[in-house]
């Protein structure tokens, strides 16, 4: 009988937070377009990578990457050319590439490479090629880095993953 009032008692009392884990909360993500193409639908493909949002951070290395601690996430398509400079800026190559991750927040991505990487990675369309190279950038921001093989390897699978789970919620053309 005691087991019985005890069993009510500590069921009538709320549960404890964990000290060992901290509270995560999703940071505002924006989507902005300077490349124009009638292909690129911004709307949609803004609520996908919302939907993966917290699929990306249940794949953070650690509470302490920037996935987990940011206020604000700025995603913004810019041209091949734009990129090529950036890239050059920061990352002392003067060419083109897909995705550029700063740890602040903000990811650049390039349609016109998305648009010729796409065959080669399989997506159905510029659009889910985009979502991709968003997914992408959101996983560094997590901590994952694909300069070591095997790290780009688990990245790609978990990357892949996510992307699957956020068009099963918000389906892309």
């Amino acid at each position: 009988m005691e087991t019985a009032v005890n069993v009510r008692t500590a069921a009538s009392q709320p549960p404890q937070p964990d000290p060992h884990v901290r509270a995560v909360s999703l940071p505002q993500l924006k989507l902005y377009s300077r490349f124009k193409s009638a292909e690129i639908d911004v709307k949609t493909l803004r609520k996908v990578l919302r939907a993966a949002l917290p699929l990306c951070q249940s794949h953070a290395l650690d509470a302490d990457q920037p996935l987990m601690t940011v206020p604000e996430i700025e995603i913004t398509l810019i041209s091949d050319a734009d990129i090529a400079q950036v890239h050059a800026d920061f990352l002392d190559d003067p060419t083109a590439t897909d995705v550029i991750t700063f740890h602040h927040g903000e990811i650049l991505i390039s349609p016109e490479t998305a648009e010729r990487q796409r065959k080669v990675h399989g997506s159905k369309s510029l659009n889910q090629e985009l979502a991709l190279y968003g997914v992408h950038g959101l996983m560094h921001l997590g901590g994952w880095d694909d300069h070591d093989p095997g790290e780009a390897a688990e990245m790609a699978a978990k990357q892949e993953a996510v992307l699957a789970q956020a068009l099963e919620k918000v389906p892309l053309a």
